[in-house]
């Protein structure tokens, strides 16, 4: 999906990309490969108070300083070299440094979340203690490891006119579960109201991040949807394995295009998004909204937030940031023949004593396509 530049333009091609998504695989893929050797060659000017939009190659690095003084970098090192056979082929670095978690063709990429029967999380698992499902069929795990490499995220805030009092919470919420994640982190801001805004692209530097939240113009409806699956098109951009969504709203979708099975479909696709959602829900807004916030959530690997008072908000982003960073990666080259389409489910179990009971919270399958290569 188009992603309007930083701010300032408006979606006007959503029937464009409706009739383009429903194009065969091969015709998409070479619209793709002539687009991407016309962008090489015209490259819009930046507006002058923010960058334009770029392709992963043209992330920056993180900028120095941006990480509070206790947190070092957690991934300043790659991890020793393992076995190929038994870990996969691991993290290697780029010409600008940053990190991209390489996987053998045709595997499927995990992030699974571990926590017991207290709710607690549980990070000193090993291989043998998983088992996967795929389509009610067990899958060899080819790789596993518990590192907290960086990731793409998306900070999707709802900038609709209900939203004016809540920002000030919000945004800091949003800057602490920055500044409480890796710090090698790549982090973009989507405002939406009735239409979505990219008003700040990859970045590691806390300030853009702040003055792009900061940019509030509350007003109109809440295209909740709409948002959502540009900011998975944006997350698809980035070189990096592991992709997230936080996204805060105070409403029901009353503006988009899609709809939340649409949706949930696009943030299905494989390699897609884990989202983490909190809902400022009222009473007369609960239902439908939480509805929509759960599904999404959960199909994902996320969770769903709803606080009893916009206090509680900061500490739920500390909380989030603290899951993200404990998170294992798993995965596995699927038995499913790669003919068969259609919708594939996904089920993990974990077992080790001395836990009584584990619960993996894992997306619940994926719609196979987009294909993870070594890049």
């Amino acid at each position: 999906m188009y992603m309007p530049k930083l701010g300032t333009m408006r979606l006007h091609n959503r029937r464009l990309r409706k009739i383009l998504s429903r194009l065969p695989l091969t015709l998409m893929v070479g619209t793709c490969l002539v687009a991407a050797s016309a962008q090489t060659t015209q490259t819009p000017a930046p507006k002058s108070n923010s960058t334009a939009p770029g392709t992963a190659q043209q992330t920056p690095p993180p900028a120095n300083g941006t990480a509070p003084a206790s947190q070092a970098p957690a991934t300043a090192n790659p991890p020793a070299a393992q076995s190929p056979a038994d870990q996969g082929q691991g993290p290697s670095a780029t010409d600008n440094g940053t990190f991209v978690f390489k996987v053998e063709s045709r595997e499927v990429v995990l992030h699974a979340t571990v926590v017991d029967d207290r709710n607690r999380l549980v990070t000193s698992l090993v291989k043998p203690d998983f088992t996967v499902f795929e389509n009610g069929q067990p899958q060899q795990i080819r790789q596993f490891k518990l590192e907290d490499y960086p990731v793409a995220m998306g900070i999707v805030i709802d900038n609709s006119g209900s939203m004016r009092d809540k920002r000030d919470e919000v945004n800091k919420a949003a800057l602490n579960l920055v500044r409480s994640s890796n710090p090698e982190d790549q982090v973009f801001v989507v405002n939406f109201s009735d239409e979505y805004f990219l008003d700040q692209d990859f970045t590691s530097d806390v300030k853009k991040l702040q003055a792009a939240l900061e940019h509030v113009e509350s007003r109109g409806g809440t295209a909740l949807y709409d948002a959502v699956v540009a900011s998975a098109d944006q997350l698809a951009k980035s070189p990096l394995q592991r992709k997230v969504l936080f996204v805060v709203t105070d409403g029901e979708d009353d503006a988009s295009q899609e709809n939340l099975e649409e949706a949930v479909h696009r943030l299905q696709q494989e390699n897609g998004p884990v989202v983490y959602a909190i809902g400022l829900l009222g009473d007369d807004k609960a239902r439908h909204a939480k509805r929509a916030l759960e599904m999404i959530a959960d199909r994902t690997g996320g969770i769903a937030f709803f606080p009893p008072t916009l206090g509680d908000v900061d500490q739920i982003s500390t909380t989030i940031a603290h899951d993200i960073r404990n998170q294992y990666t798993i995965s596995y080259q699927p038995t499913t023949p790669k003919s068969v389409g259609g919708f594939r489910s996904i089920h993990v179990d974990a077992h080790a004593r001395p836990y009584k009971k584990l619960t993996v919270r894992t997306r619940s399958g994926y719609y196979p396509g987009q294909e993870n290569v070594a890049r």
